[in-house]
């Protein structure tokens, strides 16, 4: 298998985790059940899969107030991102 099939395949992955886990944290929240750890969103975010958290954070309405969120997540992906450009122009990402 191509080594961008598998790096796109994960990112998709990761991304969908991550907006799935806003919205049960979400559900939970309305409920009063027990929550998902914040530690777990940002670990998510720094596994590549912040634009799934941001995406979560918008279309639920979760969190858009704590600094973690609205602040410290968006500026992973934006590292992240520009760690990707950087890699890709000195040829060493898969595609």
């Amino acid at each position: 298998m191509k080594p961008w099939v598998v790096f796109t395949g994960y990112l998709l992955l990761v991304n969908l985790l991550g907006l799935l886990m806003m919205g049960l944290d979400k559900s939970r929240a309305r409920t009063g059940a027990r929550r998902i750890p914040e530690r777990r969103f940002l670990l998510v975010s720094l596994a590549g899969g912040a634009a799934g958290v941001i995406l979560g954070l918008r279309s639920f309405r979760h969190k858009t107030r704590h600094f973690k969120f609205a602040v410290v997540v968006p500026v992973i992906m934006v590292l992240q991102v520009l760690a990707a450009v950087w890699l890709w122009q000195k040829g060493f990402m898969p595609f």
